[in-house]
């Protein structure tokens, strides 16, 4: 698979722009702040129906702007397809396929699938769990786009079962009976939407591993092994993915949690409280690992995110933003060796010489908004 063309209008900085690519590496070169980043977080969008930059897509369309247009033309076993999204702030986004309208937007996720690596991911080594969560989450929905609806479910229970559990909380008195059935009932959506959604990310961090030690072991082989491993909230016991077994023990989990939710006023059993662990030898990577091994880190991440993808069936449409700066020549030598053989490489670099010269290919210079083939 590769992005053969992208077409935007009132997308970030860029009234309007049209790009072609071809397989292989395609560098984007120019001063920061010029709008490099732009394009490619605009192929991402079309990928994930997010950004990795923003949590809203406000900030995606050009100010004073209603709205704004991704386009992106791929090719996939010489077979071609144009997406088209219409981003709308504070209204349903838009989607067409070959020029057509679908129902929904998450009806064409998996048309493009990308891996793209920015300096914005050090979260998933420093930050908080969410960004781990969120990690898991898109990959799986990447992987199999039935996972966005799984997801939506899941988030939407949550949100019910907070608000009543929120109520409860606030008249600081013991909950009537048609409150615990109703809680009652937002128990097993939860349990139901939760298992498949935990089943998932369980199977997701054991083909991760190998992978990761793998491609960390690559960057840096200097370094301490790098490992994962799934913390639930169900507690340290190891987890079947069976989907009725963790069905069953997600009901005994929110059971044993209820007095401290109604006490609380928030769900404290499921998915939402999980967390993905990172260690390097025999240490947690966050708040012990270096700059550099949390930078090696979350490549290895995202390195090993491309290998599953790729195991699949095809790659993925591989994007490094602003990647080649912040490593040392050895590094930077290393994941050029790894990431060449991809069927397309998408850079971003501030210099032509945060290029590596192992990653030969189409350059284009950008400034003040001007996209121009080299």
């Amino acid at each position: 698979m590769y992005v053969a063309h992208l077409s935007l209008q009132d997308f970030r900085s860029y009234a309007t722009a049209e790009v072609a690519f071809e397989p292989g590496v395609t560098a984007f070169v120019g001063p920061n702040g010029h709008g490099k980043t732009n394009l490619v977080e605009a192929i991402g969008y079309a990928a994930t129906h997010g950004s990795h930059r923003a949590a809203t897509d406000a900030p995606l369309v050009r100010q004073g702007a209603p709205r704004a247009i991704v386009r992106v033309g791929v090719v996939k076993d010489d077979r071609k397809a144009l997406i088209e999204l219409e981003i709308n702030p504070g209204r349903a986004n838009r989607a067409r396929l070959n020029r057509s309208p679908v129902p929904r937007p998450r009806e064409i996720l998996g048309m493009v699938r990308t891996v793209l690596f920015a300096p914005e991911d050090l979260a998933l080594v420093k930050g908080d769990p969410g960004e781990r969560r969120r990690f898991m989450d898109e990959l799986l929905t990447t992987r199999a786009p039935r996972f966005a609806a799984v997801r939506s479910d899941y988030e939407r229970v949550l949100k019910q079962r907070n608000a009543l559990l929120k109520s409860a909380a606030a008249h600081r008195r013991s909950p009537g009976p048609e409150v615990i059935a109703t809680l009652d009932v937002w128990d097993s959506h939860l349990a139901r939407t939760g298992s498949e959604l935990l089943a998932a990310r369980l199977e997701l961090v054991a083909a991760l591993r190998p992978l990761v030690a793998k491609a960390y072991a690559a960057l840096a082989p200097s370094s301490g092994a790098a490992d994962l491993s799934y913390k639930s909230s169900l507690g340290d016991a190891e987890l079947s993915t069976d989907r009725a077994q963790l069905a069953d023990a997600l009901l005994v989990g929110v059971a044993e949690a209820r007095k401290q939710e109604l006490e609380r006023g928030v769900s404290l059993v499921g998915p939402h409280r999980d967390e993905l662990v990172l260690r390097l030898g025999d240490l947690p990577a966050r708040g012990y690992a270096s700059h550099g091994e949390s930078w090696s880190f979350a490549l290895g991440l995202r390195l090993a995110a491309f290998d599953l993808l790729r195991d699949d069936g095809d790659d993925p449409v591989l994007i490094l933003d602003d990647v080649f700066a912040e490593l040392d020549a050895g590094r930077r030598s290393r994941l050029a060796e790894m990431v060449a053989p991809a069927e397309q490489v998408l850079i971003t670099a501030a210099v032509p010489a945060d290029v590596p010269a192992e990653l030969t290919g189409a350059s284009y210079s950008v400034s003040d908004g001007q996209v121009t083939r080299d």
